[in-house]
């Protein structure tokens, strides 16, 4: 669907009814997981992509209709990749009346030196990225930060932990940074990535292609998503199922001693 019917090409319907669907499902793990109280000042992480971007439309959205004050703003890092321009993506926020920063790391270098090419860049490129981000919200007073991971990035971790590392663990919800300066949310914990697909091609909005991460098709990820593909072929609601498991665990059906007492 394109914006031609609309007034300005960066118009959108934010009534449609995936945008709908999507919005409700921010909402519910925002309450499910206690996420916003009043007078809170969010720092929405956003790379130009189409979660993050989402995220921030429809927390606008959010935020004219919620009973409870907040403040927000859309923060996006210039790593100084090669190319990299922003202002088309900068004119779509203010069109939209997102209070939004561009601010400025040359984390770019540090990945292209320390990582041999052909190797994964998106560990080392994540935490440069997050930690340069966790500092801009605690130095400007943002009590918490708003990531754009959705319900696949969840379960694709999930995987990748347990065969790779060894160990059970995902993405939560919420989290507090282990030197306890930053809170993490992740609103879009419910939402399927086909849906943020499907609503990013409605919408037609502008995007910042990255050209480390995107350009390794090989990486794990992309693995875990084609697993998860082709297992779904067999049975339609295993992502569902999957994403219920993360919320019904039983510690005493594992091995872990730290998690159950087996002295008995």
């Amino acid at each position: 669907m394109q914006n031609t019917t609309f007034e300005h090409p960066f118009d959108l319907d934010i009534e449609n009814p995936l945008a709908v669907k999507v919005r409700k499902l921010i909402t519910k793990a925002f309450n499910d997981f206690d996420m916003i109280q009043a007078n809170d000042r969010l720092m929405v992480c956003v790379s130009g992509g189409k979660d993050s971007t989402i995220l921030s439309l429809l927390l606008k959205d959010i935020q004219k209709r919620s009973p409870i004050p907040f403040t927000f703003k859309a923060v996006l890092l210039d790593q100084k990749q090669p190319g990299f321009d922003g202002q088309k993506f900068k004119d779509f926020m203010s069109h939209h009346q997102i209070d939004f920063e561009i601010i400025e790391a040359d984390t770019y270098s540090i990945v292209k030196e320390k990582i041999p090419e052909g190797n994964t860049y998106c560990s080392l490129c994540s935490r440069l990225r997050r930690g340069v981000l966790y500092n801009y919200a605690y130095e400007h007073r943002y009590n918490k930060m708003l990531m754009g991971h959705h319900r696949d990035d969840l379960l694709e971790t999930l995987l990748m932990n347990l065969f790779y590392s060894g160990k059970l663990s995902s993405m939560p919800a919420k989290l507090k940074s282990d030197d306890g300066r930053n809170i993490v949310l992740r609103p879009m914990v419910y939402v399927a990535e086909k849906d943020l697909i499907d609503l990013r091609d409605q919408w037609n909005f502008p995007v910042i292609p990255c050209k480390l991460c995107g350009s390794q098709e090989g990486a794990k990820r992309e693995k875990m998503t084609k697993l998860l593909d082709m297992l779904e072929k067999e049975t339609p609601d295993l992502r569902s199922n999957m994403l219920h498991a993360l919320t019904n665990v039983e510690p005493t059906q594992l091995l872990d001693k730290k998690l159950a007492d087996f002295n008995f």
